[in-house]
């Protein structure tokens, strides 16, 4: 029967006739809808592809944004950067030192990795602006990388490629402004959960690999060290799922590894301040930055108030520490926060609560951020309820682990939204397999 006929009798039944034309004008929606599902397969359908999409995305944005920067923001002379600040002390001074606003000597309160990767970018293409722009293109070229990566760790760990790629996609066509190392965080973070799920699901195993695998981790505390409790949750989860004296053998190379790995920046800190700690020493700054008489949960209305005690924002506290030392400096103001919260229970108990409910749905003083937050974060929440169940039990250890254990430290001391960007790229990927469940439906 030929499309008139089958038109003809519609019409003799009372149907409504739909031409060849009308049916494609008015299916035209599900049109698109057919086709987004297409293209996201076919280029979540191979990890290098999906890669170099998103990386070109990303790095396409983000360099036509510098394009517009003006000079003066570029050039490497930016002292509200304590990593360039930093940097710029080893390419003058070798001296791994003078982050604050005054000049103060040796210090601690940086990892070591990125100021170090900014010197040695500066050192190879000078202290100029073409030294400016290399350090920037060096940032643009780590966040590309990152979001490149999501849709084959979405793969690794069960939520799935497609959603990795709408999760790679949105984080590339959305700069946000923060340094290089958050990316180099969260490229590590997410290369530790693909490492430790093909241990745990793998009957392969060795010691050196093991060792070398530690060492690896170990180097990524000293671009993050709030990575030490995802490492540590890794460690348990694996000695508990591995069991067997000899997958706790390789458990425990792991852990000697990382602590191989913290030696050398150890002994450094050691032998210019004398004392033994991990990676940095300015947790009792952050600390009574945020809890304090009349704090506030987010760092940036502490500024507004004019309450924001840190040596690199008044000459007062930067003199403190030339005077005191910076250990000494940074024991006072662990003390003094430890006394305020042992005084006041209750504040601290309601601004570690707002903390919280900061770093998850957003910074509450910017109303129209905390609204885009609050929704990736619930969308996020309905792709887990949907993927969870789906995944493995390695699986799942390696996506909830890091989501868990990953904030602690930032719920007790000042927020500042950038704390959240070496997990942000987890939401993303969750939010984005909430998406496309929804676009497999329609």
């Amino acid at each position: 029967m030929s499309h008139r006929d089958v038109d003809g009798e519609r019409a003799k039944k009372g149907r409504p006739v739909v031409s060849g034309l009308s049916t494609n004008n008015t299916g035209s929606g599900h049109g698109v809808l057919r086709i987004v599902p297409a293209v996201v397969e076919w280029s979540a359908r191979s990890p290098r592809r999906s890669f170099i999409i998103v990386f070109i995305a990303a790095f396409v944005i983000r360099g036509f944004l510098l394009a517009q920067l003006p000079p003066r923001r570029v050039h490497p002379n930016n002292p509200n950067s304590q990593d360039q600040v930093v940097a710029m002390s080893l390419i003058e001074r070798g001296e791994f030192g003078d982050v604050y606003r005054l000049p103060t000597g040796p210090t601690a309160h940086l990892p070591p990795v990125v100021p170090g990767l900014i010197a040695g970018i500066w050192y190879l293409f000078g202290t100029t602006l073409i030294g400016g722009y290399a350090a920037r293109l060096f940032t643009i070229a780590a966040y590309s990388a990152l979001y490149g990566m999501i849709p084959w760790v979405g793969g690794k760990v069960g939520i799935g490629r497609q959603a990795g790629m709408l999760a790679g996609l949105t984080g590339a066509v959305i700069p946000l402004p923060f340094g290089s190392g958050q990316a180099l965080a969260a490229i590590a973070l997410g290369l530790m959960m693909v490492a430790m799920i093909g241990r745990w699901t793998s009957a392969r195993g060795s010691p050196l690999r093991s060792l070398l695998l530690g060492l690896a981790i170990g180097v990524s505390f000293h671009v993050q060290p709030a990575l030490l409790p995802v490492a540590v949750g890794f460690i348990i989860f694996e000695a508990w799922w591995n069991r067997g004296q000899q997958k706790w053998r390789l458990s425990a190379l792991v852990a000697i590894g990382a602590m191989l790995a913290c030696v050398p920046w150890g002994l450094r800190n050691y032998n210019v301040f004398h004392e033994v700690f991990f990676i940095r020493g300015n947790l009792g700054l952050e600390l009574r930055m945020g809890n304090h008489e009349g704090a506030a949960a987010a760092l940036e209305v502490i500024g507004r108030r004019g309450e924001y005690r840190h040596p690199g924002g008044t000459d007062e506290e930067a003199l403190m520490v030339r005077h005191l030392g910076e250990m000494e400096y940074m024991r006072q103001a662990k003390r003094e926060a430890l006394e305020w919260i042992a005084a006041h229970p209750a504040a601290f108990v309601r601004l570690t609560v707002l903390r919280f409910i900061h770093f998850w749905f957003g910074p509450l003083h910017r109303p129209a951020m905390a609204l885009v937050v609050s929704a990736l974060t619930l969308l996020a929440l309905v792709g887990a309820r949907r993927c969870l169940p789906l995944m493995t039990t390695p699986q799942r250890a390696a996506v909830l682990i890091p989501v868990v254990t990953f904030p602690l430290i930032y719920y007790i001391v000042g927020y500042e939204f950038r704390y959240r960007m070496p997990i942000h790229w987890i939401v993303l990927l969750l939010a984005g397999a909430a998406v496309w469940h929804w676009i497999k439906g329609r």
